[in-house]
């Protein structure tokens, strides 16, 4: 939790979407890191950071998956190496952690579930 000392708004969008991610898949463990926290199932499938500016709003949520996902949701989208792709998505209302973003996030569990390396 001290990854967001002094940062109630931004805490809560965690906690929803950790809730969330609860029902939406059989397991995970959770690591927290300076920059990030991950989600793991036997790998790392997502991970929710800070906005880069202090006095942006909100989280980000990002993903792996094996393709580029086209959606107006995803502010940036990165081949960190051939064969998956880290989806960023920007989360600023608790309205956003819909069954869309859900969905990706189950999908995202899955690829990484059966990655082979």
């Amino acid at each position: 939790l001290l990854f967001f000392d002094g940062r109630p708004d931004k805490l809560a969008l965690y906690e929803a979407l950790t809730d969330k991610l609860k029902k939406a898949v059989p397991e995970f463990t959770v690591r927290a890191q300076k920059s990030q926290i991950s989600f793991y199932n036997r790998r790392l499938f997502a991970m929710v950071s800070l906005p880069r500016r202090k006095t942006e709003s909100g989280i980000v949520v990002s993903f792996g998956l094996g393709y580029r996902l086209d959606s107006p949701r995803v502010a940036f989208a990165a081949e960190p190496y051939p064969g998956r792709r880290t989806h960023h998505v920007p989360v600023t209302d608790a309205a956003q952690l819909d069954d869309e973003l859900l969905g990706w996030l189950r999908e995202a569990y899955e690829f990484a579930a059966n990655k082979t390396r």
